[in-house]
């Protein structure tokens, strides 16, 4: 090895044991706390509502949205936000607004932060009118408290959680994150994303419940609805106990679609590739087509129309 190579690297060894001594140094002096190192500032504000509103707005960036029942039946909401990105909280039109206000110039967007901002709604009312959040990455999670005429969820990164209910339509939709419903009851609901999970349990929809999904799976139990439409393109698709008093339809073009103790008046089923098993309530009368794989379905003529289409894969039905 040449005497240069050997120096540079003696240098470079040196410098980079000088940067991990500076470093341990450093974190010992902050007893380890790595939160130290952050350069945002986060502060957290109270704001106190006290005119009447029925409807809820939520515009934000990056936070986390909560909402919780008021301990003395009065409405506030507290942002944990970090400094020169806060949210303006105001009543127009009976509507409660809550509007991020971000005052940074460019260069102050460079930063170290440890901080995840939060927005806690603390409602004194059980009842409101629509619900609509616009958020770009952050967590939102509506629990079981509230009921809503109508709600409206839309984010780009991260997780939807709702339990609660609504008396029109609940429109939840994600780019990126999970979608989670639990034993919510609407007239109608659409659930859609592109890379993620979405499920539903112990779901009433009178109308259509729409299920969309680009890129995951998606799991749906307990649930009773007028119809049912699901969508996707890579993704297994599993229901149990799902009841569709008129139609049942499923695209998919990659993945598996698992059907235990369903049923509708009409199911309608296409894949490109994946396999179709489970079990129905009724008896139907099959109409079923596979390129490549094998076909087991009941031999029965009565009932309404089940349609199952795959060009690569196995379909299993079987009748309880």
């Amino acid at each position: 090895m040449r005497k240069t190579t050997k120096a540079w690297l003696i240098v470079a060894f040196s410098l980079l044991l000088l940067g991990v001594l500076l470093f341990g140094g450093v974190m010992m002096a902050l007893n380890w706390d790595f939160h130290k190192l952050s350069t945002n500032r986060f502060d957290q504000r109270e704001h106190e509502i006290r005119e009447d509103f029925n409807n809820i707005s939520i515009d934000t960036d990056t936070a986390d949205i909560t909402f919780l029942p008021s301990a003395d039946g009065s409405c506030s909401v507290v942002c944990y936000e970090q400094e020169k990105v806060g949210h303006s909280v105001t009543v127009k039109d009976h509507s409660l607004v809550i509007e991020v206000v971000d005052t940074r110039r460019w260069y102050e967007h460079i930063g170290i932060s440890f901080g995840s901002p939060r927005i806690t709604v603390y409602l004194p009312k059980a009842e409101y009118g629509a619900l609509v959040i616009r958020s770009s990455t952050g967590k939102i999670e509506v629990p079981s408290n509230f009921c809503f005429e109508s709600m409206d969820l839309s984010q780009s990164t991260g997780d939807v959680r709702n339990a609660a209910s609504a008396s029109g339509t609940v429109r939840i939709k994600t780019t990126t994150g999970n979608i989670s419903v639990e034993n919510v009851s609407a007239e109608a609901m659409e659930l859609s994303v592109s890379t993620g999970r979405i499920t539903a349990s112990g779901v009433r929809c009178a109308g259509a419940l729409q299920i969309a999904v680009s890129t995951g799976k998606a799991i749906l139990s307990g649930v009773e609805c007028g119809s049912l439409t699901s969508t996707g393109n890579t993704g297994d698709l599993t229901l149990q106990n799902v009841i569709a008093a008129q139609t049942l339809s499923v695209k998919r073009s990659t993945g598996d679609v698992r059907l235990e103790s369903c049923d509708a008046a009409e199911i309608f089923v296409t894949t490109d590739t994946g396999d179709v098993t489970g079990s129905l309530r009724s008896e139907k009368a099959f109409l079923v087509k596979t390129d490549t794989g094998r076909v087991s379905v009941p031999s029965s003529t009565t009932g309404g129309r089940c349609e199952i289409t795959t060009d690569t894969g196995e379909i299993k039905i079987t009748v309880q």
